[in-house]
C-alpha cells in the first residue's frame, strides 16, 4: 500500500465511524425512556401487574370471615284447600319477611385464614417485584443488544471500506509489477468474505431492532450508543458478602419462600382448630302475615318476632378428618421449610456467579483496551512493512481483521459489564428502575 492509501485509511475510519454513530444517534432514545414504555406494553409484565391486583383482592376477601355476615329472606306462599264438608274450603296465602346476622365471636380457623391472607400480600407483591426488575434486565438485554449488532456492522463497513482499499492498491500493484497476482486474489477473496459478514450483520441488526421494537412497542426504535471516551463505574461496593447480606434484607425469591413457609405453619394451625369450638353472636327479626289459626278469629295475622343469642358449636368427633389434615399439613409445612433454604441457597450462589462475572468482565474490557492498542501498532506496522517490502497483502487484511475484532469485543465487553452490574442487583434483589440512570449517563446526549 502506498503511503496516501494508509493515510487516508486512517482519516477515513474514525469519520465513518462517526458518521454511522450521528446517524444512529438522531431521534434515538434513551435506555430509561424505552423502559417506561415497556412497562406500560409489555404482556409479560402488564400479566403480572394484573395478577398482583387480583391476589389483592383475593387477601382482602379472607377478611370476610372476622366480619359481620347480614342477611335479607322472604318467603310468600299460596295454597288451597279442598274439603268434603263445604265448609272447610277455601284459599289462604302468607308472607314473611326476616333478616337476620351473625358476627363470629370466637373462630380460630377464621381469624387464621385472615393472617394467611396478609401473607399472601406479601407474596404478590414481592411477585410484582420481581416481574419489574426481569423487566429491566429484559429491556437492557435488548438495547445492549441492538447496540452490539449495530457496532458489529460498523465494524464490518469500516472493514469492508479498508480491504477495498486494499484490493485497489493491490491492483495498481500488481499492474505494475510491484505485487503478485497472489496480492490481488487475497484481496479480493478477503473482500467477498466481509461482504458476507455485512449481509450477515445487517439482517442481525434487523433482528435485533425488531425484538426491541416488541418489548416496548415502539416502531424503528434507536438507542442511543455509549458516548465517547467510554469509563465504566466501579463496582460497589466490591465485596461479595456484602451483597449477599443485602439479600438477607428481603430478595423477593427469598421473602417469598418466607412467607409461603409463615403460611404453612398458620396451614397446620387451623388444622389443629379443627378441634376447636366456635361461637357466634346470632339475632334475627322477622315479620309474618298468615291466616288466623284460632277458633273464632276470621282473616290473617300478623306477627313480629326478634332474637339474639349465642351459637356454641363444639366438634367431638369428624372420622379422623382433623388428625389426617394435621398430618398433611405438617408434611407440607416440612417442604415450604426446605424450599425456602433451597431458596436461599439458590439466592446465594446467583450473587457469587453475578458478582464474579463482573469482576471478570471489568478485567475483559482492561486486557481489551490494550488490545486495541497492540491491534493498532500491529496494523501500523504491517502496513509499514508491507510499503518496504518485508510484509505481503495478507499480513495486512490479517491486521486490519483482528483490529476490528477488538474493538467489537471491547465494546460487547462493556455492555455484558453494564448489565452484569444489573444482574448482580438483581440477584440480590435490590434491583429498582432508578439503577438504569447511571446508564443512562454513559449515553450519549
Amino acid at each position: 500500500m502506498t503511503a496516501p492509501t494508509a493515510v487516508s485509511f486512517r482519516l477515513r475510519l474514525p469519520l465513518l465511524c462517526a458518521a454511522l454513530a450521528l446517524a444512529g444517534s438522531a431521534q434515538a432514545q434513551s435506555l430509561l425512556e424505552l423502559f417506561d414504555a415497556a412497562r406500560g406494553y409489555d404482556a409479560t409484565y402488564l400479566a403480572a401487574r394484573a395478577q398482583f391486583e387480583a391476589s389483592q383482592a383475593q387477601a382482602d376477601q379472607a377478611r370476610a370471615g372476622l366480619l359481620p355476615q347480614v342477611g335479607l329472606g322472604a318467603v310468600a306462599n299460596a295454597s288451597r284447600r279442598d274439603s268434603e264438608l263445604n265448609s272447610l274450603d277455601g284459599n289462604s296465602n302468607s308472607q314473611s319477611v326476616t333478616l337476620s346476622a351473625s358476627q363470629p365471636l370466637y373462630r380460630p380457623a377464621n381469624r387464621l385464614t385472615n393472617e394467611q391472607a396478609g401473607l399472601s400480600r406479601d407474596i404478590a407483591q414481592a411477585r410484582l417485584t420481581q416481574a419489574e426488575q426481569d423487566l429491566v434486565v429484559r429491556t437492557t438485554q435488548a438495547y445492549f443488544d441492538v447496540l452490539a449488532a449495530d457496532d458489529t456492522l460498523t465494524f464490518v463497513r469500516a472493514q469492508k471500506t479498508a480491504v477495498a482499499e486494499q484490493l485497489a492498491a493491490a491492483k495498481r500493484n500488481f499492474e505494475v509489477g510491484t505485487a503478485t497476482v497472489t496480492d490481488s486474489r487475497e484481496a479480493q477473496a478477503r473482500y467477498d468474505l466481509v461482504i458476507a459478514q455485512e449481509i450477515a450483520a445487517e439482517n442481525d441488526l434487523r433482528v435485533k431492532k425488531l425484538a426491541l421494537d416488541q418489548l416496548v412497542g415502539r416502531a424503528g426504535t434507536a438507542p442511543k450508543p455509549l458516548a465517547a471516551p467510554v469509563t465504566l463505574p466501579p463496582l460497589q461496593p466490591q465485596d461479595p458478602q456484602a451483597w449477599l447480606n443485602r439479600a438477607q434484607e428481603g430478595h423477593p425469591a427469598v421473602l417469598q419462600a418466607q412467607r409461603a413457609f409463615d403460611i404453612a405453619q398458620l396451614e397446620t394451625q387451623k388444622a389443629e382448630a379443627g378441634h376447636k369450638p366456635t361461637l357466634d353472636l346470632v339475632g334475627s327479626y322477622g315479620v309474618s302475615r298468615a291466616p288466623s289459626g284460632i277458633t273464632g278469629v276470621n282473616g290473617n295475622i300478623r306477627n313480629h318476632t326478634t332474637s339474639i343469642g349465642l351459637q356454641f358449636n363444639l366438634p367431638l368427633f369428624a372420622g379422623f378428618a382433623v388428625q389426617n389434615r394435621v398430618k398433611e399439613t405438617l408434611s407440607l409445612e416440612e417442604k415450604a421449610r426446605n424450599d425456602l433454604e433451597g431458596a436461599r441457597r439458590s439466592v446465594d450462589q446467583a450473587i457469587r456467579s453475578a458478582y464474579f462475572g463482573v469482576v471478570s468482565g471489568q478485567s475483559q474490557v482492561k486486557a481489551l483496551e490494550a488490545a486495541e492498542a497492540s491491534s493498532q501498532s500491529a496494523l501500523d506496522a504491517n502496513r509499514l512493512g508491507y510499503q518496504v517490502g518485508v510484509r505481503i497483502n495478507i499480513d495486512v487484511l490479517n491486521a486490519q481483521s483482528q483490529l476490528f475484532q477488538t474493538k467489537r469485543d471491547l465494546a460487547q465487553a462493556r455492555y455484558n459489564v453494564l448489565l452484569g452490574n444489573l444482574r448482580l442487583r438483581q440477584a440480590s434483589g435490590v434491583l429498582q428502575a432508578d439503577d438504569l440512570r447511571p446508564i443512562d449517563a454513559l449515553l450519549a446526549k
